[in-house]
């Protein structure tokens, strides 16, 4: 496996890192640094480079895996159901080079598919879940059930056919509320507008079907959960983290006051502190 030397800068990296030989068609990987592995998963529509300030100082002393999933940056899209073929072949991924101790860390759909890989094979030893919930489609839809996460929906079939200026308003908008940071949100709104128009509607509903409560009985290892308090407030987003994770044994979980969903923009220094001190 291709390593990238710790002197390489990481801009760079992006340009010039080859993908590991094991390359899956459901996702691209690059490793960067050398030491006890990490995974980053991102988020929903977005690239590996979402963990870039992070792995510029984690990577001098850790090897770090950074994904982006099939649909997303400069990843060609795949045939559907998107969400169940990622776990698939992450979790190959993870058997095949031996990672079942490697700490995975996880950001939205990315903490989501983390907690989902721990309570399966493989184990990992720690999970680090960045601003994700166990079951975002409880918390987003009325009488939620997952069978009825489908895809031809009014909703669905609105955002397939809405023209580029009209989706480009909508995610500017959803954007707006994401991260105080205005020059990173310009980033998340092009991330969003390149993302492949089908992966991104469908590979939603994908997502939106996942639901993990009960599964996160069979999980036994730490959890640390980094979550944010805005737009609702600390006590708020306290409430919902504890009715999402009251299957979890053992785990804990810190706020970062301030931030909205994308911490490492809004509150950089904060979460390099706690991913420095968390990881075990």
């Amino acid at each position: 496996m291709r390593k990238i030397k710790n002197g390489v800068a990481f801009s760079l990296f992006f340009i010039l890192a080859a993908c590991v030989t094991a390359q899956n068609k459901a996702f691209e990987v690059r490793v960067v640094g050398e030491g006890e592995p990490l995974l980053f998963f991102p988020g929903f529509a977005c690239p590996d480079a979402v963990w870039e300030e992070q792995v510029v100082e984690l990577s001098k002393n850790l090897e770090c895996h950074l994904f982006t999933f099939a649909g997303f940056g400069e990843v060609p899209p795949i045939e559907f159901p998107w969400y169940p073929k990622i776990e698939k072949e992450v979790q190959q991924y993870v058997l095949d080079n031996q990672l079942q101790n490697a700490v995975a860390i996880g950001h939205s759909l990315g903490g989501t598919l983390a907690l989902s890989l721990a309570a399966k094979r493989p184990q990992f030893k720690q999970l680090i879940i960045v601003d994700a919930l166990t079951a975002t489609g409880a918390l987003m839809v009325p009488n939620y059930s997952s069978e009825n996460m489908v895809y031809d929906s009014p909703y669905n079939n609105q955002l397939l056919s809405m023209s580029e200026d009209d989706f480009s308003n909508m995610v500017v908008g959803m954007a707006s509320g994401m991260t105080s940071n205005t020059e990173k949100r310009k980033t998340i709104i092009d991330w969003m507008k390149n993302a492949d128009r089908k992966t991104y509607v469908y590979g939603y509903t994908d997502y939106l079907k996942v639901d993990l409560r009960k599964e996160l009985a069979k999980i036994n290892i730490p959890v640390l959960i980094l979550a944010a308090t805005q737009p609702f407030g600390e006590n708020m987003a306290k409430q919902t983290y504890e009715n999402q994770y009251k299957n979890l044994e053992d785990y804990e979980l810190r706020f970062a006051k301030g931030a909205s969903h994308f911490i490492m923009f809004d509150q950089p220094e904060w979460l390099m502190e706690q991913l420095k001190n968390g990881i075990n």
